[in-house]
């Protein structure tokens, strides 16, 4: 090397550049959704790849460390983190029905799955039309108890089944409250991934990640999806919703969308990928975000729904 000095400062030059926009990146918050002096705290770390986090009716928080095929559980009353479940089915996304039950996508069976409050599973959905899933991905589960299901093509290296595609495409299904069968509810995405819908029922959320776009459906009596509209030009891995209608989406960071499409803010977050979203504890008034090894957390003026 023949300039050792000045290639160790052009490094500093270089790194200083980089650095701010990795770890000293701001909150933008047109719309002050963010509890004032508010930063986002590292509530927990050491996992694999963190996803899917949902909560219960006590405010309580699970999220999946889904190559290790666990579920982990955050107490709204102590803060501590425990795992809740081994041997998960290799949950992804998850979400809690009316009963309680935490209803997940198993992707080591590409199945859905539903956990009791003992972790004891029984199997709600194994395939379609007699062809198993590519992989099921994420859900929501509206107030009636009907399910939509986003099924995305992620080949595992831990399938033992063919890893090619069965259906004819990543669709969308729907499935209705007590059935078994599964109904496609939109199959022209490309890969449906992240899925939110309104409290009252009449609004979906679905990101279409393969085209890098979230689309907004109204959702009629019989679950059918009717008036598909674009709501932002961005994909989503998972995303959750709050009191205002607010859409948090997910990838680099959270990026929140107004009812309207319009961007209000950008929580940025030390990590390469940003999985997943959802409001916890017992006001519904913190955000969980799920980040590769790790999970944070932050304190907001809007309140979650579900």
């Amino acid at each position: 090397m023949k300039h050792p000095v000045n290639f160790i400062a052009a490094l500093g030059i270089a790194l200083l550049q980089f650095l701010p926009a990795l770890s000293f990146a701001q909150i933008t918050d047109k719309n002050s959704i963010v509890a004032k002096g508010a930063q986002v705290e590292k509530l927990g770390e050491g996992y694999t790849f963190t996803e899917g986090p949902a909560v219960d009716a006590e405010g309580n928080v699970y999220f999946t460390d889904q190559p290790n095929d666990k579920i982990i559980r955050w107490d709204a009353a102590t803060g501590e983190l425990s795992t809740f479940l081994d041997k998960t089915g290799r949950s992804n996304g998850m979400y809690f029905d009316q009963k309680g039950n935490l209803v997940t996508t198993a992707d080591s069976t590409n199945a859905i799955w539903a956990f009791d409050k003992a972790g004891k599973h029984t199997v709600l959905v194994t395939d379609f039309e007699g062809k198993l899933l590519n992989g099921p991905n994420d859900l929501w589960i509206a107030p009636n108890g009907g399910m939509y299901i986003t099924d995305p093509l992620y080949k595992r290296g831990y399938w033992t089944r063919d890893p090619e595609m069965q259906p004819d495409g990543e669709h969308l299904y729907y499935l209705a409250p007590g059935s078994s069968r599964l109904i496609k509810a939109d199959d022209s995405m490309e890969k449906p991934n992240g899925i939110v819908g309104t409290p009252n029922g009449r609004k979906l959320y679905v990101a279409d990640i393969g085209a890098d776009k979230t689309y907004v459906y109204d959702i009629a009596a019989d679950g059918s999806l009717k008036n598909k509209k674009l709501f932002a030009p961005k994909g989503s891995d998972g995303m959750t919703i709050d009191s205002k209608g607010n859409i948090y989406l997910t990838g680099k960071g959270v990026t929140v969308f107004n009812k309207k499409g319009e961007q209000i803010a950008h929580i940025p977050i030390d990590a390469g990928w940003t999985a997943n979203v959802v409001f916890g504890g017992k006001d519904r008034k913190t955000l969980f975000i799920t980040a590769m090894d790790a999970v944070y957390a932050l304190k907001m003026k809007v309140k979650g729904v579900q």
